[in-house]
């Protein structure tokens, strides 16, 4: 099975209480891609740079069987820039610059052999440019996957609604899951958000793991203390990734799927935040990651004593 990814392949320039970058790879996209890639998943994304991105960038991507054929390129363009501050506590975080450059204009070009994709990732981006992938699919995807956020529900919300009603599932977080719904209760949230279209409803919980809804049934995960977490940023696209990638690998959606999906997602994103931008990720073993998959089930499982 082929998984499309849409999103941004972009600068980041990050600080945190740890350390501080000059512009380094970042952009949803770029994470999505790589933690298929760790899944051996077959991978293609789409979205724009402009003539300033690394021809190395490229080439790391091609090198890891991520397809960048769908990544265009314009030359006289400026690829996107976001530049932010982590507060001490990693949850909160201020946006000092962004620059949407070449992504403005963004209209995705989807090519021939990634029209037919069995799932279809819908990065966080305007609703119009997730719209307009839909509708250039030569066939309906098994699955469509959307993360959006509260940005989206601020200023597009009617095409962020008409998006919204073409997915099968939707990852946001509780604050965005709030926002949409209307509903304080999460339960209650997911239930409102289910009306819209999705089947399956994820809130993410950043340092307090994750929930996923389905047809009246929960499923509940911590997050992995970890030793060392120097920036979070990526965190929740590798988790979206892990997610698409492990459920296109087995081709099978079921609930009891999503949930192991959840969990490779979930380990996925707890290498991200070990180290700066995309640089852990990058070097992710199937041992680590087996490993890593095997302290999540150590952490909640238990005998049942009464």
């Amino acid at each position: 099975m082929k998984l499309l990814a849409v999103g941004t392949v972009a600068f980041d320039a990050i600080e945190t209480p740890f350390g501080k970058t000059d512009k380094i790879l970042g952009g949803a996209a770029t994470y999505i891609g790589l933690a298929a890639s760790a899944l051996d998943t077959d991978v293609s994304l789409v979205s724009v740079i402009g003539g300033d991105f690394p021809q190395e960038y490229l080439d790391m991507m091609t090198s890891k069987n991520i397809n960048v054929d769908g990544v265009e390129m314009v030359k006289e363009g400026k690829t996107f820039f976001w530049s932010g501050k982590y507060h001490n506590d990693l949850n909160s975080r201020d946006t000092l610059v962004t620059e949407l450059n070449v992504l403005a204009d963004f209209d995705p070009k989807v090519p021939e052999h990634s029209s037919e994709a069995d799932v279809l990732l819908l990065g966080n981006l305007d609703p119009v440019v997730q719209l307009s992938v839909l509708e250039r699919m030569k066939t309906q995807p098994k699955l469509v996957i959307l993360d959006t956020m509260n940005f989206w529900m601020d200023i597009a919300w009617d095409n962020l609604m008409k998006v919204i009603a073409k997915t099968d599932v939707i990852t946001i977080n509780d604050e965005e899951a709030r926002q949409l719904s209307g509903e304080y209760s999460l339960v209650k949230a997911a239930k409102k958000i289910h009306t819209l279209g999705p089947k399956y409803v994820i809130i993410k919980k950043g340092e307090h793991g994750a929930l996923l809804f389905h047809d009246g049934k929960i499923f509940a995960i911590p997050a992995l203390p970890l030793e060392e977490v120097f920036d979070p940023t990526g965190a929740g696209d590798t988790f979206a990734g892990g997610f698409a990638s492990y459920l296109t690998k087995k081709g099978d959606f079921s609930f009891e799927s999503m949930k192991t999906a959840i969990i490779v997602g979930s380990a996925m994103a707890s290498f991200t935040v070990e180290k700066f931008g995309t640089e852990r990720i990058e070097n992710v073993t199937k041992a680590e990651l087996s490993d890593r998959i095997n302290q999540f089930k150590e952490l909640t499982t238990f005998e049942a004593v009464i």
